[in-house]
This record gives structure tokens, sequence and C-alpha cells, in this order.
């Protein structure tokens, strides 16, 4: 069908309409049929022509020739299109002389209406048929161009070369440009000194995008403003490419020097880069005729390698997942063609995520290809796994490593891996100690000698590393990294290598074993996150135990003596044949904490002391009976912190037990808090060895810090003993002359609490002891009297005041029969002074003058 032609010309000189808008200056001139009068609307500012700054007002000759062109292409807003020339051309009319002026020559497409021999706009860049003036008839549609190639692709492949600093980065932006989705995009800005330059770029675009993008790439050579352009790709010469930059467009400047970066990470544009510089523009349809997404870079990179093009790392790895996800799709040759190119020696940058694609493809060709093809894909991923480090890789199966090739790389790599894993002074992650012993085995090198100390090292670590990975999780549970209660990044290879090698998985069983008792709660974190294999016929008591003790937890709450009968259970073994169980259980249990008196008397029951001696438990029994306190409210009313079921006698006779089962191994402050504890237990029930004031004192100070809830117990017990009418002398001269200020205040104290002060008042008897007692050391030192004093005044005469006469009397002869005559004076003295009392007064004056 014949394509409506039209034709626009600039107004000529003195008639430019409005002074210094160049771009309202022009008017129709020809225009086809079926163009309506709206599209031409449409279509004039695409066709609008504005000269470069500067340009001389009566050029020559060669000065018209290199003033720019602007070839377009658009889509119009009712699907059709457009495909124009605006050319300068010289205006010889007038009278100031020969200037310039310029023609736009357009062609329409209507909708649905391909180009004349199905080509691309592009290619009629340089269509003889293009005119700079109005023909007065029927002219040849410039889009029907001559047989033979375009014009436009003559060069392309030095074009390319040359611009190869900016290549991948345009090409890269080209296809976003021509991407379907996009909408109000802003144009990709070219820079180049010459539109034909531009022009040159699309036919790059033409060639190496796919035909429906390269056709939805709209496009104009030369323009002076970027900013307000309809097509996505404009050329502007570099005068006006800050002005690009200032209105925020992606500006590519290929006229000057070369960028320092000029990279991107789009590998498809990386490797479609590669390509033009191979000067191989024919692998682009190759490519095309692969599976895969119109701009997935595994088709291209793999033609490329192929090819023989040598690519980066990212374009590697890219042909290899692609290959591995579509082993099926290559024949032989090219299998055979792109592993020889994935393996090449000369290659000196492979990445980690190269090799993990590399090992991909492996296990995807193995079995499909014959072992000769894929053996060099097994060497190379051996011994990156051997002298890389890397420890993700997908590693080949054993038989991968049988015949000629396997004997090259076990001769080859076995001396480096006995060496780094006999080493004992370097550190080595758990993932390279995995990968080691699994490649081992792969290569069939006889690691037995090095393996109980690999194993005694890679244990540990296994909790270390673990440890170390929770702890980072937890601090950044919001960066994308694994979970604090995921497993951690080894436990993949980790339970690979136990699952193939029976003799590595006995010995690192065996050795988690034997260090769980040191740390249980670590080794029971450890297999909550990773599901060990030990349910077969090893014993490993230690580890049973730890694997048992979530479950017990969960079902059994805070019966913690339950769950401890059951993770002792699960040991199979009693803690009278293997004494440590006793550690590892209680170590599970009261991981952070004590246990009550009533739980350690339970453990102390369980076994005998020589096992609680060996597995160390006994220390844990000392912390609860030092760590007990009293059930009923000390004699100032205060509670301590400990369990409310504990009774002080409980607490005293397990310190008695314990004192009498490990002799030899509790010392130090422990040894004097247990022994305070005892010395508590005689003075309540027993009659304790004489002395006993001055040993509660040397036993407080030699258990310094001593727990207040054991002190107060102490001091409570010595002065009840001491307020008590049959304590020896001895001990009530010892208390009262030995100026201990703290324990002077516990008997003050407990003398005025309710049972003292009814017992005054009940019994003449006591009452008479007390009497004399707070009287009888007037002299001792300054921290007794004032005590004694206040008692006398505060707490006696109440009581006796509230006495019957007949008691009072009682008292008073009880003082003369215990005393002297002259205390029985000094008590009746003491009665009927006033409140204040003459003999307190007296007792406080001597005090002074002491």
């Amino acid at each position: 069908m014949s394509l409506a032609q039209v034709h626009y010309t600039s107004a000529a000189p003195g008639n430019e309409g409005t002074p210094g808008d160049e771009r309202t200056a022009g008017r129709f001139t020809a225009v086809g049929a079926g163009v309506s009068g709206a599209l031409l609307a449409e279509i004039e500012p695409l066709l609008r022509h504005e000269l470069p700054e500067g340009f001389p007002d009566h050029p020559s000759d060669d000065e018209l020739r290199s003033l720019p062109q602007s070839f377009t292409y658009a889509v119009l807003s009712d699907g059709s299109r457009l495909v124009s020339r605006s050319a300068p051309v010289r205006e010889t009319g007038g009278g100031a002389g020969p200037g310039v002026r310029f023609h736009a020559h357009a062609v329409h497409l209507p909708p649905g209406v391909p180009l004349p021999g199905d080509r691309l706009p592009v290619e009629a860049w340089r269509s003889p048929h293009w005119v700079a003036v109005t023909p007065g008839g029927a002219i040849p549609d410039p889009l029907t161009l001559p047989p033979g190639p375009a014009a436009v692709s003559e060069g392309l492949d030095d074009f390319a070369v040359s611009r190869g600093p900016w290549l991948a980065a345009v090409l890269a932006d080209l296809r976003r440009a021509s991407d379907a989705e996009t909408s109000e995009g802003r144009p990709v800005v070219l820079v180049e000194r010459q539109c034909a330059d531009v022009a040159r770029w699309l036919g790059l675009a033409s060639a190496t995008l796919p035909r429906e993008s390269a056709e939805r790439l709209t496009f104009t050579t030369y323009t002076r403003r970027p900013g307000s352009s309809a097509v996505r790709v404009v050329g502007v010469l570099p005068e006006d490419a800050e002005a690009a930059r200032t209105a925020g467009l992606r500006v590519h400047v290929c006229a000057g020097q070369a960028p320092l970066g000029g990279g991107t990470d789009d590998v498809w544009a990386t490797t479609a880069a590669r390509i033009w510089r191979s000067r191989s523009p024919e692998l682009f349809r190759e490519a095309r005729e692969l599976p895969g997404e119109p701009f997935a870079a595994g088709p291209l990179a793999v033609t490329a390698l192929c090819a023989g093009i040598p690519l980066g790392p990212d374009e590697r790895a890219a042909a290899a997942g692609w290959a591995a996800d579509r082993p099926y799709a290559l024949d032989p040759k090219r299998t055979g063609q792109l592993v020889e190119a994935l393996t090449s020696p000369g290659i000196d940058d492979r990445t980690g995520p190269e090799f993990d694609a590399a090992g991909r493809l492996f296990g995807a060709l193995e079995g499909r290809c014959p072992a000769p093809v894929t053996a060099p894909l097994a060497a190379m991923l051996v011994t990156e796994a051997v002298r890389g480090g890397n420890g993700s890789l997908e590693l080949p199966r054993r038989d991968a490593f049988v015949g000629p090739e396997g004997a090259a790389v076990t001769e080859r790599l076995g001396p480096e891996i006995l060496t780094e894993l006999s080493d004992t002074t370097g550190s080595r992650s758990v993932a390279r100690t995995v990968q080691l012993l699994r490649v081992a085995r792969l290569l069939g090198v006889d690691g037995t000698e090095s393996l109980p100390g690999v194993v005694d090292r890679l244990a540990p670590a296994l909790l270390t590393e673990a440890k170390a990975e929770e702890e980072a999780a937890a601090e950044a549970p919001d960066e994308g990294g694994a979970r604090a209660d995921g497993p951690p990044d080894f436990a993949p290879a980790l339970l690979e290598l136990l699952d193939e090698q029976f003799e590595v998985r006995t010995a690192l069983l065996g050795a988690l074993d034997r260090i769980a008792p040191q740390d249980p709660g670590a080794v029971a974190r450890f297999l909550e996150r990773v599901a060990l294999p030990f349910t077969g016929t090893q014993a490993l008591p230690h580890l049973r135990m730890c694997a048992e003790v979530p479950a017990a937890m969960a079902t059994l709450g805070g019966d913690r003596a339950a769950v401890w009968h059951r993770v002792l259970r699960a040991a199979g073994l009693s803690p009278f044949a293997e004494p440590l169980v006793l550690r590892t259980a209680v170590g599970l249990v009261w991981e952070d904490r004590a246990p009550t008196v009533a739980e350690a008397r339970l453990l102390l029951d369980a076994a005998t002391s020589d096992s609680h001696r060996v597995a160390g438990t006994w220390a844990r029994l000392v912390d609860a009976a030092l760590g007990a306190a009293a059930a009923e409210p000390s004699p100032t009313g205060t509670h301590s912190v400990a369990s409310p079921t504990t009774s002080p006698d409980e607490a005293a006779a397990l310190a008695h037990d314990l004192l009498r089962g490990f002799p030899g191994e509790i010392g130090g402050r422990e040894r004097a808090g247990l022994l305070l504890l005892d010395l508590v237990r005689e003075l309540r029930t027993g009659a304790p060895d004489p002395g006993w004031t001055e040993t509660v004192r040397t036993l407080c100070a030699q258990a310094e810090p001593v727990e207040p809830a054991l002190r107060e117990r102490a001091h409570a017990a010595l002065v009840e003993r001491l307020l008590a009418p049959d304590r020896p002398g001895a001990e009530l001269y010892a208390f009262v002359h030995g100026e201990d200020a703290e324990l002077i205040a516990a008997y003050d104290r407990t003398a005025r609490t309710e049972t003292v002060r009814t017992r005054l008042r009940t019994q003449p008897a006591y009452a008479a002891d007390c009497f004399t007692v707070w009287t009888a050391h007037p002299h001792a030192g300054k921290a007794w009297p004032p005590v004694a004093a206040a008692l006398l005044d505060e707490v006696l005469r109440p009581a006796v005041r509230a006495m019957s006469a007949e008691d009072v009397a009682e008292v008073e002869a009880t003082v003369g029969r215990t005393g002297s005559s002259g205390r029985a004076d000094a008590f009746r003295d003491w009665n009927r002074s006033s409140a204040l009392g003459r003999l307190g007064r007296r007792i406080a004056g001597r005090v002074r003058r002491g």
C-alpha cells in the first residue's frame, strides 16, 4: 500500500512569526491522504528543527553539511507511527543573502501497518529517498529501501569497538527504555558530536534487542530540548548535555573522555557489550533461539562462551546457572564447549556465585554426559573447595573421581588436605573442616590418623560458631540474616558429612558427648538447632540427656526435680556407674541458678559423695545451702529472698551433711559459711562447743562476703541463746565485751520482740535475770552500756509495771538470791525511780566518765 508522506518547512527569512521563537516558525507544505488535522497538530512538534547555538548566519557548504539532522521515529496517540528526517537547507531568497532554514520529510504508518520489507525504522536512516524540498509530484517512499543490507549496519562493529567504555551502560539503558512496562519514562540521552553516531547507537540496539523491544524504542537523533521530548531515546550535542542533566535525565556522554567506571550490574548488557567488542553480532540471533526470557543473560553468555569469547565471572555464572536449569537445551558439542570455557586454566577471577553455579551445572550434567565431559568441572570444584576455601560448594559424588582424572586430582590435592587437617595451630572454621573431610572422602584420601584430632577440635568449634551466629542474629533481627533459633549456616554441610561418613559421625558424636558435661546448656541449645543423628547403638549418654531436656521442660513445666529424673533416665546410665551424668543433668536443669535446699537434698541422696565428688556437683549443693534463707520471719520481722518452703533447719542440716561428706573439697568462705549454718543448728537444737559467741564472729569474718540472710540467721540464733536464762556466763561476757556493734544491735532487736516482752511480763525469774544482765556490765566498752540502759528503761520497766505486786516482789527476791543484797537494793531503787530512772542515769554517767 502507498504510505502518506508529509513535508514541513521553516518560514522564509523575515516570516518566522514571533521573534525568538523558532519552534513556531514553520508550515506544512504537503500532506498525504489520510493524515487528519488532529494528527498534524501532534506531528508538527516532532518535525520542528532547532539549529545549534552559534551557527553562522551564512554558512559555507561544508558548514551547512556539518549541521545536525534529526532522524525521528515516534508513536502517535492513535497508535499510528511517524518516521521523519529534518535537515537544514540553504535559503536562497531574500535580500540579506543566502541563509539557513530546515525541511522535514516524514512518512506516516497507520496502526498495524509494518514498514516496507518488515524493516526496523532505524534502517531507513540513510535512505536515498529522503528529500530536502517539497516535491512537485509523487516521489518514492523513503522507507522502501533498495535490496541488500541496510546501510545502518555498515561499520557497526567498528563503532561498537570505538565506544567500548560506554557500550554496556548504554545497552543496559536502551534495554530498559524498550521495556513495554515503561510509562511516563524520561528519555535516555546520548551525547555525540555527530547525530549520525546516535543513529549508529540505535543500529546497535536494533541488532542487539529482540525484535519486539527494538520496535518499541522510539527515538530522535537530535534535539535541543530533551526534557520535553516524547520519545524514549534522544541525541544531543555536547553543548546541551548539561541541560539534560539538569532536567534529571539519564545522560551518556559518549563524545569525550572515557568514564572511569563505565560499567553496569546488568549482566545481559555486559555480555552483549563483550559480543560487540568481539565483532560477533550474529551471536545475538543464535542466543534468541535458546529458551529463556528475552533479556536473560544465560542464553547470551552460553552462546558467547561456546564461540570462544572470554567473559567475566558474573556472565560465566549466568551461563552455568542457565545450563544447569536446562541441561537438555544444548547439544553435546556445545555442552563440551561450555564446560571447556568454564574450566579454562587461564581464568583467575572466579567468584563464589560462579562456583556455586558450576556446582549446580555439574549436578545437572552428571549422568547425562560422559565422564570425560564432566571431569573438568569436578576437578575445578574440588580444587576450589580445597584451595579457595569455598564452603558452600555443591560437591560432586565420589564416583566422579575414578579413573586417571581422579588419580591426578587426588595426587595434587591429597597432601594439601592432610596437611591442613593435621594443623593444630591455626584457626579453622567449621565449614572449612567439614569441606576438607568431605573432599578427602571424595578423593579417597586416607585421613584415619588425623581424624581423632580433627573431631576433637571440630566439636567445640560447632558450639562456638553456633552461639556466635545466634547472638549476631539476635542483635540484628531485621537485617535479613539467619534467625536466632534457626540452624547455623554450616548445618546442611555438616549433616551431609555425617550422613556420608560413618567413622566421622561416630568420632564427632563421641567428642561432643565428652565435652557436653562442661557446658550441657550450650550442647542442648545446639541440638535444638541441629538435629544430629545419634539414634543408633552408640551410648552417648550426655547427648541423649541434652536432647531430652527441651521436651521434658515443655511437659513437666517448673517441676525441676521431675525434669531432672526424666533427663537422668534418658542417659541410660546410673550416676553410680558414670558420675559425670550427674554434672550434665544438674547443668541442664539448674544451668544458671542454684537448686533449692529440697532439690539439693534430692541430688545428695541420689548418689554417693564419691559420685558427686567426681562430677563436681557438690559445689552446686554448697550453693544451695548457702543461698537458702529462713522461711519464718526473723526477729525483726523481715524475710529473706530464698524459697518460702525452705526451713532454717533444712538448710542447716544440709550444711552439716555437706561438711561431713566433702571435708577435703569445701574450703575458704564456703566452708566458713556452712560451719556457720551448722553452728546455727546447734545453737537452736543442741549444745554447741564452748566459745560459740566468738566462733560466730570469726566464721562471719571468714565467710565474707557473707550472704545477708545467713548473717541474720546466725546473729538471731546467737542472741536467742544469749537471751535464754540458761546461757553460759562466759558466752555472755564474751558477747558484752566483744564490742561487736552489729551483733549488739541484733541483741537489741530481739530483746524488743513481742516474744521477749511477753516472757518478761509473765516470768518474774526471767525478768530478774534480764535486770541482772542489763545492769552487770556498766563499763563494757561503748556499744553495750547505752543499749543495756535503753532496754532497762524501754523494755523491762513497762514489763515490771504491768506485773502484780507479788510478781514484782518475786523479781526483787530472785535478784537478791542470784546476785547480792546490794543488787536487790538497786532493783528497788530502779523500780521506784522516775520514768528516766536514777539507775539508768547513773549508768549513763559512768559510761560518759569512762
